[in-house]
């Protein structure tokens, strides 16, 4: 977006005293200009609402086409008929009507039209018209500002108020409210505050449509007590009045407060509107409230909603949320025509519940069903749009499913959305999340714009690929870009430092960012620098830090320290890094399994009864070790020692005929006692069928020599694993990926992405 001259944002607003002297609704030059005409006819004013004419739009064509004599009159209904339809093209023609007939020196003809070809959304024509109008007035400047704003130019809107101020011309209310609605597109809080001392200067902030789009402003601009405050100072609050607050309590994260506002609204008689209905809803999405939300439902059908669309994709999209897949499944199959939103609304569902899903293989579940939704989306005849290739794109990313993010990627460049800078920040982050690191940084070169999201996705992918290199000469091209980096952006940068054991660079970017950019470190920014001494075998140096950091280390903290003290050998800080982890009654039942069996292998029998207690008291779930890989858009999945599967016979004994000749390699199997998830009994494990090793070899035997091979894990990789696919990708010379519950691992000739921290586990 153009940036806004200076004059607009920083100068200060010339708006004449002599205001005082005017009514604030319009000036008494435009009231008489329009009396004649609104005895007898039609007329539209700038709020949109019209009064009873007595001329239609039939006579008054019949009229204009067969009387000698045409009045100004005449044309309004026929302009009216335009404003209705939506069409600039018979604009064009009663245009050319008017001037023949001289009328276009008819003040209120002449203003009517510039109305007209504004709410058409030919502001060209608009813009000619007002250039040659025989007198502006309050109304045509403001019918040209309103016109720019609805076409997305609210910077040309912002000139034409200047020019109006310039020309003495005096603002109405209705104005004021339409330039704020342009500082809010351009969230030019600075501007918007002038005009906001100039309602309160001359007593108008308590007017309806100013109040309403200063809060409209300052919710924009993530100032939510400021909206709330010309919320409260409006006299007479209307439904928009209301629907404009609770929807920013949502857009700054205050949904509580949104719907005590909502509770206080109707206690006050307002009736809600549609708008109201889905801004609620949206509140109880990010609350995941359920029980609101079905009372919102119930209300909007007791209100003549049930059949609204929005209302019914924002209650579906709600169900999808809160995991209640069959009821928004039978609303979505309930609707006759299905709109392009619905789809979008099921597909970003789904998305959704990936997200908030318990364990990986409920994830991937959802994620399969969505890419069946787009699939059921292109075969319906629509088009998908960029907030389509998004969401699917992201869904992509989840389940490492790169032949159908490809596949979604040509869909986008035939499409030509490829271009917006969302759905190309979403397509390298696709191949990011699956492995391929090379397709991700080509789609982040052809990328015409980048945001900071762009870059910060790029960087992290080349961190997560064990680039360190290419990760950190891309932060310095940011900010030679004058990009401003974030918290984000600094996490991917020390975790790049962090892999390659970097010390003196990663305390230098973690300084820059506390002075430089005035960031405060937080838990990631702390765990990138323990994870890189616990790499380096520096544990004191990594216990030091956590002792002095500011918030205090998370259960993700503390997991890196066990781990890291474990795989090096120093038990001592290893059992007090695990005590410090259990103090935090961690939710995850995979760390608990984790401390049981390192508990289990030195023989500490009273920390294993006292973990195993815990994880009873804590009601955790059983683990469940789940892999997938994706061969011709069909997905298999296998979990240890599974004998079910139809071609487990065959894959079975390839396993072992790859242990075999890995052990030519100088690969050594990893016995230990563990625990296994289907009993909870220790017993002594041999990992040769673990999932991810059965998920390998199906890929290997079922796809050409040189394909990569990609496989989803639910639960981390083992040590043994880890070491075994490393020598695997040298003997067969094939790229491996594998994501785990943690990580991304690639394995190529031996080597791990990952700089060999999935062997501390």
């Amino acid at each position: 977006m153009a940036s806004l001259p200076s004059v607009a944002v920083n100068g200060n607003l010339k708006l004449d005293q002599e205001f005082r002297k005017h009514p604030t609704s319009f000036l008494p030059s435009e009231r008489s200009t329009n009396v004649s005409y609104q005895k007898s006819h039609t007329v539209t004013t700038l709020n949109g609402s019209s009064e009873p004419k007595s001329l239609d739009f039939r006579e008054a064509l019949s009229m204009i086409r067969e009387g000698e004599h045409v009045e100004s009159t005449y044309y309004v209904p026929v302009l009216q008929e335009c404003i209705d339809k939506n069409s600039a093209s018979e604009a064009k023609n009663v245009h050319a009507h008017i001037i023949k007939t001289g009328t276009h020196q008819d003040l209120f003809v002449s203003t009517f039209l510039v109305n007209v070809y504004a709410k058409c959304g030919n502001m060209e024509n608009a813009r000619k018209v007002f250039d040659n109008l025989p007198k502006r007035n309050v109304i045509s400047w403001t019918s040209l500002m309103t016109g720019y704003v609805h076409s997305s130019q609210p910077e040309v809107a912002i000139h034409v108020f200047q020019e109006m101020l310039e020309a003495g011309a005096y603002p109405t209310n209705y104005t004021l409210g339409i330039v704020l609605n342009a500082c809010s597109s351009l969230q030019s809080v600075n501007l918007g505050k002038q005009l906001h001392a100039y309602s309160i200067k001359y007593q108008i902030d308590f007017d309806t449509s100013i109040g309403n789009s200063l809060c409209s402003l300052y919710s924009k601009c993530g100032s939510l007590e400021s909206a709330v405050k010309a919320f409260k100072k409006i006299e007479e609050k209307n439904v928009i009045s209301w629907t404009a607050t609770i929807s920013a309590c949502g857009d700054n994260g205050e949904a509580i407060r949104g719907l005590k506002f909502f509770t206080e609204m109707l206690s006050e008689g307002i009736e809600p509107n549609e708008y109201t209905l889905t801004s609620v809803l949206s509140l109880c999405c990010l609350m995941l409230s359920l029980d609101v939300g079905t009372q919102v439902h119930s209300l909007s059908i007791k209100l003549g909603y049930e059949l609204n669309l929005p209302i019914r994709n924002s209650i579906m999209y709600l169900y999808l949320k809160c995991g209640l897949i069959n009821e928004a499944r039978e609303l979505f199959n309930g609707m006759g025509a299905i709109s392009l939103v619905t789809w979008n609304a099921m597909i970003a569902g789904h998305a959704q519940i990936m997200d908030l899903a318990e364990d990986d293989l409920s994830a991937y579940q959802s994620g399969t069903e969505a890419l069946n939704i787009f699939l059921k989306l292109n075969r319906s005849g629509l088009k998908p749009d960029l907030f389509t290739f998004s969401s699917i794109l992201t869904i992509c990313s989840g389940l490492v499913a790169l032949q159908q993010g490809e596949q979604i990627h040509a869909q986008t460049i035939k499409s030509g959305f490829l271009s917006d800078r969302v759905v190309g920040t979403a397509l390298v982050n696709m191949y990011n999340k699956c492995g391929s690191i090379e397709k991700a940084s080509k789609a982040f070169v052809e990328m015409s714009t980048r945001t900071l999201i762009s870059w910060t996705t790029m960087i992290a992918g080349f961190a997560q690929h064990g680039k360190t290199q290419q990760a950190l000469q891309l932060f310095e091209d940011m900010r030679i870009a004058g990009v401003r980096p974030n918290q984000v952006t600094f996490v991917s940068v020390l975790s790049a430092c962090s892999q390659a054991g970097m010390v003196n660079e990663a305390l230098g970017f973690f300084e820059m960012m506390k002075k430089d950019y005035r960031i405060k470190p937080v838990l990631d920014h702390f765990a990138c620098l323990i994870d890189m001494y616990v790499r380096l075998g520096r544990l004191e140096e990594a216990f030091a830090l956590v002792k002095k950091m500011d918030p205090a280390p998370n259960e993700f903290i503390w997991s890196i320290l066990v781990a890291g003290c474990r795989s090096h050998g120093n038990f001592e800080l290893g059992f007090y890094a695990a005590e410090k982890l259990l103090e935090l009654k961690p939710k995850d039942t995979e760390t608990y399994v984790f401390l049981l069996n390192m508990y289990l292998s030195a023989g500490r029998w009273k920390d294993v009864s006292k973990v195993r207690k815990m994880m009873k008291e804590e009601k955790l779930g059983k683990l469940r070790d789940w892999s997938w890989i994706s061969i011709k858009d069909k997905v298999f999945s296998f979990k240890p020692n599974d004998k079910s599967h139809p071609y487990s016979a065959d894959t079975h004994k390839f396993v072992e005929s790859l242990i075999d000749q890995v052990k030519s390699l100088g690969y050594e199997s990893l016995e230990s006692l563990e625990v296994i998830d289907e009993d909870e009994e220790q017993t002594l494990s041999y990992t040769a069928y673990h999932s991810e090793r059965l998920a390998i070899a199906f890929g290997l035997l079922n796809t050409p020599n040189a394909a990569p091979i990609r496989v989803v894990k639910s639960l981390i990789m083992c040590r043994d694993c880890h070491n075994f696919v490393k020598f695997l990708s040298t003997l067969t010379g094939r790229e491996i990926v594998i994501r785990d519950s943690k990580r991304l691992h690639k394995f190529v000739n031996g080597t791990c992405s990952c700089g060999d921290f999935g062997g501390h586990l």
